[in-house]
């Protein structure tokens, strides 16, 4: 399984480039690169860039491929599923549970569904934390050409697996975090000697 980190966002909130910003000397993304490339499941890891962004994230050594669609996570979703079936987060995710990834796979494969995607109670859905079959990636472009790009839609409307969350380990909850603002920071600092 190939694990891909999406790396398109423009960090407004954030104010810069939060995935290339350096937490103890190292950038937010290289802590969520390196907790996916822990998971057993996962084979290689690849960044999924927005043009503008493709560069600097070249210099991390790591595989990059270009999002040229440029309309949101889906769009990031369907280039990486040009690669094969994968398992998909955000880049801003430095918080993953490797264990809850390969769980995911595991049920992705046993499933044989278009994708697995976990699910809380009241129906919000973890799409940047989910696996992807290469199928999946057909009905994704049908949803771009018709200009429906929310991600959450094309997976209700698709026979897919849920893993419902509060069925999983309360501690594996923090693997969805992500840093949105500066202020997030502080929740990494605090737990970095134990996680990271």
């Amino acid at each position: 399984m190939i694990g891909v980190v999406l790396a398109g966002g423009r960090g407004k909130r954030f104010g810069g480039d939060k995935l290339l910003f350096k937490i103890s000397g190292k950038p937010l993304i290289l802590y969520t690169i390196a907790r996916l490339e822990s998971a057993d499941s996962i084979d290689e890891v690849v960044v999924v860039a927005s043009p503008e962004n493709a560069e600097k994230l070249r210099g991390l050594g790591y595989r990059v491929v270009v999002d040229e669609l440029l309309v949101g996570p889906i769009g990031g979703i369907y280039t990486a599923l040009s690669l094969g079936d994968a398992f998909v987060v955000a880049g801003d995710m430095p918080l993953l549970v490797p264990e809850f990834v390969d769980l995911i796979v595991e049920r992705f494969n046993r499933a044989k569904k278009p994708a697995c995607v976990p699910r809380w109670s009241n129906g919000y859905l973890e799409p940047l934390h989910a696996a992807y079959s290469e199928g999946f990636k057909g009905f994704l472009e049908e949803k771009i050409r018709a200009g429906q790009y929310a991600i959450n839609r094309a997976i209700r409307e698709s026979d897919v697996c849920y893993i419902e969350i509060e069925s999983l380990p309360k501690e594996w909850r923090g693997s969805f975090f992500n840093v949105n603002t500066r202020e997030d920071l502080g929740r990494i600092r605090g737990i970095r000697e134990r996680v990271l």
